[in-house]
């Protein structure tokens, strides 16, 4: 069972660099365009335990990593693997990220995805 989780994870991170070269050739090597949902000042945007929850399928996805929220929707079909992505959409994917099998890249790549922090 962890040498499966530690497989999809290492999945994970390929396929974070495949979408972070993606999104540089696209646009030209300019940084990403902010989200609508990302915060427009300094001060991060907070989201609710139940708010996130709501975004929990393929063309919606959310998830909840050392209580900061990411919104990889876009990611979810680059995920190679699979649906693995979405066994914790919408809830805390903490355990499933931090993991021996990351490069320490994929702490950097995983930023891109960020719109805010978990509210306690």
């Amino acid at each position: 069972m962890i040498a499966v989780i530690g497989l999809l994870l290492g999945f994970l991170v390929s396929a974070l660099f495949l979408i972070q070269g993606k999104r540089r050739s696209s646009n030209g090597g300019q940084e990403k365009k902010q989200s609508s949902h990302e915060p427009k000042d300094s001060k991060p945007k907070s989201y609710s335990k139940s708010e996130v929850a709501e975004h929990n399928k393929r063309d919606d996805c959310w998830i909840i990593i050392k209580d900061k929220v990411y919104d990889v929707t876009s990611y979810v079909e680059e995920h190679p693997g699979g649906d693995a992505i979405l066994d914790h959409a919408g809830d805390d994917s903490t355990d499933g990220f931090f993991g021996p099998q990351h490069a320490t890249r994929v702490f950097d790549m995983i930023e891109d995805f960020y719109i805010g922090q978990l509210r306690k």
